[in-house]
């Protein structure tokens, strides 16, 4: 798999977002809310960087099933979800792709009435926007390719790499066959 970024350079990049959150958020209360599964590992990682007050909760969001690398119907369970009422609230999210999560989950948000809402995403990737709207803090823009690690995965594995990979036509190959073997 070709690395797109080391730990190095993630741990770079998500100090970078992270100072213009702080900067941002300045003498603010903030609540940190990160959508499950794949920002766990940027979530975990940009709390640690900043020195603020904050709550952290967590809101279930998901549009592709299995073997799939295209957008399915978005489910969203927001039960985890701390109270935002009145509060200043940021979304944390690992990818902006098509847009249509990060849209979309922000619109049922908007429903709790935060005091402010705004958006961080570790990856914005290139060519395949579909909405007009944008995060408004990015750690990293990608070319149009299927990533994993640091918390993103395919079909649930690669989560736990840390760097960010990009699967490619032999590895999505080699993972099928890994898969098979397993099942027998």
């Amino acid at each position: 798999m070709k690395t797109l970024y080391s730990r190095e350079e993630l741990h770079q990049g998500v100090s970078a977002m992270a100072a213009e959150i702080a900067e941002c958020y300045k003498d603010r209360h903030l609540t940190i809310v990160g959508v499950l599964t794949g920002s766990l590992v940027l979530v975990a990682d940009l709390i640690r960087l900043l020195d603020l007050p904050m709550r952290v909760g967590v809101i279930a969001a998901s549009s592709y099933r299995g073997a799939t690398t295209t957008r399915g119907e978005l489910s969203i369970n927001d039960e985890l979800m701390l109270d935002i009422r009145g509060r200043d609230v940021l979304l944390v999210d690992d990818i902006f792709d098509t847009g249509h999560t990060l849209v979309k989950v922000m619109e049922k948000m908007q429903e709790y009435e935060p005091n402010s809402l705004r958006s961080a995403v570790l990856l914005r990737k290139h060519g395949r926007q579909e909405v007009q709207a944008d995060p408004d803090f990015v750690a990293f823009n990608i070319p149009d390719e299927f990533v994993v690690g640091y918390g993103l995965d395919y079909e649930d594995m690669y989560r736990n790499l840390p760097f960010l990979g990009a699967l490619e036509e032999d590895d999505l190959k080699a993972h099928a066959e890994t898969v098979k073997q397993h099942q027998l």
